[in-house]
């Protein structure tokens, strides 16, 4: 035989044993790759199906919270109707309120017990409250108070003021007389 027959077979016999010994090594590191591809896919997927569940949640979530603000304005709303409700029994109950349960014509009738309208003189200037009401004067009809010029009375701090209202009186003692 040839050297070159002898280092040929030497050759393909040291090929065939790297083979026998690196084939294994190919094979697992092909598993691993197949492996690693495969708990990524496996990674993405659940990531996915996460984010969408998140997506789900937060919406419900918001729904939620609105269902939650407009409970909330409810509850605020009702409570400042009970507050509404509860002041005005406090003046039914002090007798502040009369007038809303008595009718017009039924006025002089409850006028006694109620002290609403009739002879009452409520701006104390002499003259019974219901005779000043065809004057522009009297019940609803507030007085000019000092430092509210530009109100109903027009004459501003001179409404407060002694002489004005001794003037008043003098004027309700003409009207009687």
């Amino acid at each position: 035989m040839d050297t070159g027959v002898i280092i040929l077979i030497v050759v393909v016999v040291l090929i065939l044993i790297a083979l026998l010994v690196l084939l294994p090594r190919m094979r697992a590191k092909a598993q691993e790759q197949k492996a690693r591809r495969e708990l990524e896919s496996r990674r993405e997927n659940v990531a996915t199906e996460n984010r969408e569940h998140a997506t789900v949640r937060s919406r419900e979530a918001d729904r939620s919270e609105q269902k939650a603000a407009q409970a909330q304005q409810e509850a605020e709303r009702e409570r400042a109707e009970a507050r509404r409700l509860e002041g005005e029994a406090d003046m039914h109950e002090k007798g502040l309120a009369d007038d809303q349960l008595i009718e017009d014509h039924e006025r002089d009738r409850f006028e006694p017990v109620a002290g609403t309208g009739g002879g009452a003189d409520r701006d104390n200037d002499g003259v019974e409250d219901r005779g000043e009401q065809g004057r522009g004067r009297g019940r609803g009809d507030n007085l000019a108070v000092a430092g509210d010029e530009g109100t109903r009375g027009g004459e501003g701090a001179a409404a407060e003021s002694p002489e004005y209202r001794e003037g008043r009186h003098d004027e309700a003692k003409r009207r009687k007389s």
